[in-house]
């Protein structure tokens, strides 16, 4: 076990920078103009972010009304007993229903199980690789297609859901099996 945990560490802390090098390696082969095309997919990136804060502010209003209502609680109240019957924690299960809504609430959410369980607990574990293997949906749906003016997404709602409902098992999986 604790083999497994420091080839994933030492993994990790090269992963960035190995990444870092072959990008810049692989546009100085390519002759590609490496630091010129960063500043302008940097000015790319600020002007799609000027054009998505109406967006961004509807979904977190929404999002905050959600938690607020009570209406998360309830849902994780109907759900619990089922996900507690899979060996699934019903503590991390607000997690799993906030992550598609919100990054931050998401960041919020696992911040307090790890305050609360400790990092190196399965709670905790489990939090963290869930924040890492699923994506922010409903935040990226709204924003993302409302800023360019999609309106005929067909079925793009239900592959996102389904995605993130694989990554959500893919999490509890490899948490268990790694971390027990």
């Amino acid at each position: 076990m604790d083999s497994v945990q420091s080839v994933l560490a030492e993994m990790g802390s090269w992963a960035i920078p190995i990444a870092i090098v072959g990008i810049v390696g692989i546009g100085a082969i390519r002759k590609v103009k490496v630091y010129e095309t960063f500043v302008e997919g940097a000015k790319e990136g600020f002007d799609v972010g000027v054009r998505i804060i109406p967006y961004l502010v509807a979904i977190l209003v929404a999002i905050g009304m959600f938690r607020a209502s009570g209406a998360l609680d309830w849902i994780v109240s109907i759900l619990q007993p089922a996900f507690n019957a899979v060996g699934f924690p019903g503590e991390a299960l607000p997690m799993a229903l906030i992550r598609p809504l919100s990054g931050s609430g998401a960041l919020g959410v696992m911040t307090e199980l790890i305050g609360t369980h400790g990092p190196d607990s399965f709670i905790g574990r489990l939090a963290s690789v869930m924040m890492g293997s699923t994506e922010t949906t409903f935040y990226v749906l709204a924003v993302y297609l409302g800023s360019v003016a999609v309106r005929r997404s067909r079925h793009t709602l239900a592959a996102c859901l389904i995605a993130d409902a694989a990554g959500l098992t893919a999490a509890f999986i490899v948490v268990k099996l790694v971390f027990g």
